[in-house]
């Protein structure tokens, strides 16, 4: 790969879904790149990025995809499967005891592991939700991840990633080597696809956003760009959850943490942000990155 093949992929994946790459990246890009290139009968990078300049649409596609990062596992990294539990339903089933319903987004869904774990969380609530609306919205960039995810079935190996034996047994059969997720949690999320870059406004408010190990991927502008949209879409007294490595400090005010939550932030004044225009040099476009 040349330097000039190099740094035009480079800005191809921050206009397309936001993956801003350093630039001692070039190896990544040939790890994930050059198969693909070989897998659609092409010569190498070089007649890839011929491709893609002549506007390919399936390609682009394709690229993108192979870029984003789809890492994920049933109750990935435990803390906010305890915050979700311990803190944020206590309180949103008392908020909202009167209208009995509650909207989740899960920003970045993948493979369904993070969405069908908090749809487990809320099933062992039991009597607690009874006669409540529920509604998990989980989307992601890639379409052939969110196809896995409504299938809902899992190898061993990743049942075995976080999932505890007894929430196995009580929501999945087996069928042969994999696992399929039951029919009443399937019915729980709704699978979509959304570029991370693009408006969301569509989807509504929510008094639970996760939006976790994604913007570890963006850069500083682009990450404010999403923390005020963002903003508009929870509620004033809902939950943002981020990853670990993520963090709204020094960004933005739009949400503040939790004192000894960590990852857990609540929105200040959301109507706030809807008055800022988004910031120059952004794409008007958000890139979910799977993952998480």
């Amino acid at each position: 790969m040349t330097p000039t093949e190099y740094e035009y992929l480079r800005k191809f994946l921050k206009d397309n879904s936001g993956l801003d790459l350093s630039a001692d990246k070039q190896y990544l890009i040939e790890s994930r790149l050059l198969p693909l290139a070989r897998k659609t009968g092409l010569s190498g990078i070089a007649e890839l990025v011929q491709k893609l300049q002549a506007g390919s649409r399936p390609l682009i596609t394709d690229v993108v995809e192979a870029m984003t990062t789809n890492e994920t596992f049933f109750f990935r990294d435990k803390v906010p499967f305890e915050h979700f539990r311990d803190t944020i339903m206590p309180e949103i089933i008392k908020a909202r005891a009167g209208r009995r319903s509650v909207r989740i987004w899960c920003a970045a869904g993948s493979t369904g592991q993070e969405p069908y774990s908090l749809a487990m969380c809320l099933k062992e609530m039991g009597a607690a939700l009874t006669g409540w609306r529920i509604e998990i919205i989980a989307t992601d960039l890639s379409q052939e991840v969110l196809e896995k995810a409504k299938a809902g079935v899992y190898s061993q190996f990743e049942v075995q990633r976080g999932l505890p034996i007894q929430m196995l047994v009580k929501y999945f059969k087996q069928t042969g080597e994999t696992w399929q997720i039951n029919p009443e949690l399937r019915a729980m999320i709704q699978h979509r696809q959304l570029n991370l870059l693009h408006d969301f406004a569509q989807f509504g408010t929510f008094d639970v956003i996760f939006c976790r190990n994604v913007l570890i991927y963006f850069d500083q502008d682009t990450k404010i760009n999403i923390f005020n949209r963002l903003a508009r879409q929870i509620e004033p007294d809902g939950f943002l959850v981020l990853g670990a490595a993520e963090t709204v400090v020094g960004l933005t005010e739009t949400f503040r943490p939790i004192a000894e939550r960590r990852g857990l932030y609540k929105p200040n004044d959301p109507r706030a942000a809807a008055a800022k225009p988004a910031l120059a040099g952004v794409a008007p476009r958000l890139a979910v990155m799977a993952g998480r």
